[in-house]
C-alpha cells in the first residue's frame, strides 16, 4: 500500500516519498509533508536552475540559493525561474 501525505505544495492527499530525501529535520519535514509528485517536479526544476544559471554545487552561496528556492518551491511560494525559459507547447 502506498503511503500518502497531505502535500504542502499541491494542497491535497498524494502518494508520498519512500524515504526522506535529506538527513535530519529538513528531510523528515519533506518526507511527511511533500508528495512524490512535488518532489519530482522540484528535481526537474532544480536541474534547470543549475544548468541555466550555471550554479556550482561546490560554491556555498549557490547551494544556499538552491536550498532557499527549494523551500519556496515546495511551500507553493513564488520561486526563481530559469532566465528566458519558455515551456514547450503541447
Amino acid at each position: 500500500m502506498t503511503r500518502t501525505v497531505n502535500c504542502r505544495k499541491h494542497k491535497q492527499e498524494l502518494p508520498g516519498l519512500d524515504r526522506p530525501p535529506y538527513p535530519g529535520a529538513k528531510g523528515e519535514d519533506i518526507f511527511n509533508n511533500v508528495s512524490r509528485q512535488a518532489w519530482d517536479e522540484w528535481q526537474k526544476h532544480q536541474t534547470m536552475l543549475i544548468n541555466e544559471r550555471r550554479l556550482n554545487m561546490m560554491n556555498v552561496e549557490d547551494r544556499k540559493f538552491l536550498q532557499q528556492e527549494m523551500d519556496k518551491f515546495l511551500s507553493g511560494e513564488e520561486y526563481a525561474q530559469a532566465e528566458g525559459y519558455v515551456p514547450p507547447s503541447a
